[in-house]
């Protein structure tokens, strides 16, 4: 480890070099606690699941998919996995730094996170925390806008009691936003019913991503990430076009829309 790059909810990321190659790498150090629940019981399962996801997103191919290196846990019971180091930045902060992007910039990203899901849904597999904090926007060698997706398969690591309500299962999922997901960009089904999602999440989650991206605000702001939550599952989005003095293509303003459908089925049913 040669240095911290970042601290979230899931762990930490550090630059890495490895002790023969030359090839730098960034190490991400999970902690135990963010995949059991804090439950030492489901300790071996989540190894189980930890080994299994990092072993499906090592084969994803995908040139927006992050590379995975290596992964595996630590003598002191840390998961870790070792990516390709990127240079960079995520899209929060390229939006922080710069403000709404134009639109032919916005539909050059988009596809690029699109070629990067609809392998991972190819494979069964689903992201369920498609945020722009978790989509880097890099140069790789001569070319710039590169698109990777990051962080498959370390989210959603909670159990939910079918006897809880649905105002008891938000406050929960509040509580936990920094775990299992952002509460800016979850669809309704995962707050709802965490246990029964699918694809069509990270389809919702990438419209939310769209209107940020285009906007600079979030689908739902939200006082709270309560307020934010109930926002998802009962109040009509607004129209990207709403909110920005930029043109937006009507078709691309009706496209998001449709991803933000509360209702699963109405939304696009594929990523491609």
């Amino acid at each position: 480890l040669v240095e911290r790059l970042g601290e979230g909810g899931m762990g930490e990321v550090w630059r890495a070099r490895h002790r023969l190659l030359a090839r730098p790498a960034a190490i991400k150090l999970v902690r135990p606690a963010m995949l059991t629940g804090g439950d030492d019981g489901d300790a071996r399962l989540a190894i189980k699941r930890f080994e299994a996801e990092a072993q499906a997103t090592a084969a994803l191919t995908s040139p927006h998919t992050i590379r995975l290196y290596d992964f595996g846990a630590t003598d002191d019971g840390r998961f870790y996995y070792v990516m390709e180091l990127l240079d960079g930045r995520d899209m929060a902060s390229l939006v922080d730094a710069s403000g709404p992007l134009p639109a032919p910039r916005v539909l050059y990203l988009l596809r690029q996170i699109c070629h990067s899901l609809e392998e991972a849904h190819s494979q069964g597999l689903v992201h369920r925390d498609i945020k722009p904090a978790n989509i880097f926007v890099c140069r790789m060698g001569l070319d710039h806008d590169v698109v990777k997706v990051l962080d498959f398969g370390l989210v959603q690591r909670f159990r939910r009691d079918p006897a809880q309500d649905l105002t008891a299962s938000l406050a929960s999922m509040a509580s936990l936003a920094g775990v299992v997901g952002t509460p800016a960009f979850m669809a309704p089904e995962l707050i709802g019913e965490p246990d029964h999602v699918d694809h069509r999440a990270d389809i919702y989650a990438v419209g939310c991503v769209a209107h940020y991206l285009l906007t600079g605000e979030h689908v739902f702001p939200g006082r709270t990430p309560l307020q934010a939550l109930v926002d998802h599952v009962s109040t009509p989005p607004p129209r990207a076009s709403a909110r920005t003095t930029a043109a937006v293509p009507a078709w691309l303003d009706d496209l998001i829309l449709a991803c933000l459908a509360k209702d699963p089925s109405d939304r696009p049913q594929t990523i491609g």
